[in-house]
Formats: structure tokens, sequence, C-alpha cells
């Protein structure tokens, strides 16, 4: 596993994310195999589109806040009331995964993160 930059070695976490276009694969990142695979393991069970599971304090991170959606996907907010007031809940965005990337797949989203510029 790769480190994330910034991300201190002692920091051990592991990242799911549910992809909910085109592979619509669950891929995995972090520093730690154990977290790794029960973020895998919950992304698999939860089977929800665009969604993130995070296996550590990456909360703690100063950088890192709530978000709702981030997508170019058709999206469904889901909101409550109270009588204090309204709220969103979250949002249902795109289709379930249908599988885990293996590694090939890895290497294919870092290579295209790479020629696009989004990574180094």
């Amino acid at each position: 596993m790769r480190r994330w930059r910034g991300v201190s070695q002692a920091f051990r976490f592991g990242i799911a994310f549910c992809e909910a276009s085109a592979a619509r694969l669950i891929r995995r990142s972090g520093n730690d195999a154990e977290l790794v695979g029960l973020a895998v393991a919950s992304a698999e069970a939860i089977a929800a589109g665009h969604t993130f599971v995070i296996m550590n304090p990456v909360k703690a991170v100063p950088e890192v806040c709530t978000i709702f959606c981030a997508t170019a996907n058709a999206v469904e907010v889901l909101v409550a009331g109270t009588g204090q007031g309204r709220g969103v809940i979250g949002v249902i965005d795109g289709l379930p995964p249908v599988g885990v990337e293996n590694d090939a797949d890895a290497a294919d989203r870092h290579r295209l993160l790479r020629e696009i510029g989004y990574k180094l």
C-alpha cells in the first residue's frame, strides 16, 4: 500500500470507496492491510453508490470535513424534519458496486489519475 502524502506512518488507516459509475468497483487504499480489509468488508455490506468507508481517525485531520455529495450523477437528497427544523440526512448517489478492484484495476486507476494530472 502506498503512503499518503502528509500522513504519518504512525497514523494507520484503511479506506474503501464504492464507485457508482463506470466499472462500479469498490476502490481501496490505506497504509494498513487489516484496516483496508475491514473498510472493504464494510463497503461490501453497505453496497451503496459513492460511499466512503474510513477505518481509523481520518476525521482528526483538520482538512477533512463532512461531505454529503460530490458527483456528476443524478442524486436523491434525504431530508428529515424535527421540531427544531430540517436537516440533510444524506444522499443516494449512483448504483451499488458490482465487485472489488484487483491490483490491475488499481494500477489502471493510478495511471489514469497521473495522466490527467490529478496525482503525482
